[in-house]
């Protein structure tokens, strides 16, 4: 008995060891079209393969797979005729096909992301079906048709789907925000240039899934991408709001005009002709520091092709800068606040953290915010190397 035993219970460890660093899919296809399917995994913006199974005379198939993270994938006959799964360790996943494709009516247990991912997916099918439908309506009313009270109705039905399939997507994000499926729903689109979320506020949605989906899944890649997402989209709203200042209000100046190191005054608006970027930064800021040599390397390759940097100091202590900026020999435009104390253009430009930037093209427009390190020089390459950019 006892030799039975010592055989039994290494048996069940190493069973559950399996477990927690896999998860396994079986599944049933009523009715066949193909003899296998394949299993892909989604990394951010492209896909990598798993594994594939042959399906047998009952249209049964099963597959196991090791992982140590909660991913997406996707299984099905081909990469237009498939279903998303949200799969974990430990995970025994069961699909059951009701029809010829895979990507038609099925359901799913053992796995909650992929039970979440399913509803959202039948939810976003069903409204576009119903979008679909209204716009055959629609295109088929006369040109000059635009006052008539029916095609009024068909607008108004069609933005309440739309409203109802982001009022439902912002409900999920809201109740389940560690919720890898979160992902799902921050991502859906309605068309190629339409998401779900399609209201510039719900930028507030994206940031939260991503803070969130952060704290639970560090090392997720689309999660990563995500937060890339936001930071870009957080860049083009102050972009935009700073855009929207300089054309909506004449009277406030969106032109810095401060004394440079040596006592004289430059204005950001006499750089015209010239990519410039306009940075923030503090001698007591490491970060700062760290920049200013990185800047330096860029100014160096850059500056004969019409580049230059106009530097806003905010430190109080004036001698303290211009030591900084002469030790470290920083080369470009080294202006400071006029007032340490007001910081009118920090104000102004809605600086948040240091250090900060605002990357300026040959007219005087904003093209780009918080350009640092790598997203900086690739920027300052397509201007510059390639004529398009220029």
């Amino acid at each position: 008995m006892k030799k039975i035993l010592v055989i039994i219970i290494p048996a069940l460890i190493l069973s559950g060891c399996r477990s927690k660093d896999s998860f396994t899919v079986s599944g049933h296809i009523s009715d066949p079209q193909k003899n296998s399917v394949v299993l892909n995994k989604f990394e951010v913006d492209r896909l990598i393969f798993v594994d594939s199974a042959r399906l047998n005379g009952k249209g049964s198939f099963k597959l196991r797979v090791k992982t140590e993270a909660t991913d997406f994938y996707q299984i099905g006959y081909s990469d237009t005729d498939f279903i998303t799964l949200l799969a974990g360790p430990g995970e025994k996943i069961s699909l059951t096909f009701n029809g010829k494709n895979t990507s038609g009516d099925y359901e799913v247990s053992g796995s909650k992301g992929s039970e979440d991912v399913r509803i959202l997916d039948l939810r976003l099918a069903a409204g576009k079906r119903k979008l679909d439908s209204l716009r055959v309506i629609y295109d088929n009313f006369p040109a000059n048709a635009d006052s008539d009270p029916e095609r009024s109705r068909l607008e108004e039905e069609f933005t309440a789907i739309l409203k109802d399939l982001r009022k439902k997507n912002i409900e999920y994000i809201v109740t389940y925000p560690s919720s890898m499926a979160s992902l799902k729903a921050v991502y859906q689109r309605i068309d190629e240039n339409t998401y779900v979320l399609y209201d510039p506020r719900d930028l507030q949605y994206l940031k939260i899934v991503s803070d969130s989906l952060g704290r639970h899944y560090p090392e997720s890649k689309n999660v990563r991408a995500l937060a890339e997402d936001v930071k870009k989209e957080m860049n083009q709203l102050v972009a935009r709001h700073i855009q929207s200042i300089a054309s909506t209000s004449p009277e406030i100046k969106l032109d810095p005009n401060l004394l440079d190191v040596n006592g004289k005054r430059i204005a950001l608006s006499s750089l015209r002709g010239k990519v410039v970027l306009l940075t923030f930064w503090s001698v007591n800021s490491r970060e700062s520091l760290a920049e200013n040599i990185q800047l330096k390397e860029f100014y160096k390759i850059y500056k004969n092709k019409g580049f230059e940097i106009y530097q806003i100091n905010i430190d109080e202590d004036e001698d303290k800068w211009k030591q900084a900026v002469r030790f470290d020999e920083l080369p470009w435009i080294s202006t400071r606040e006029d007032d340490p104390n007001v910081l009118e253009n920090v104000r102004l430009f809605n600086v948040q953290t240091l250090p900060a930037n605002y990357l300026f093209d040959r007219d005087g427009t904003i093209i780009g915010t918080n350009l640092h390190g790598r997203s900086l020089q690739i920027k300052l390459n397509q201007l510059f190397n390639n004529p398009a950019g220029n």
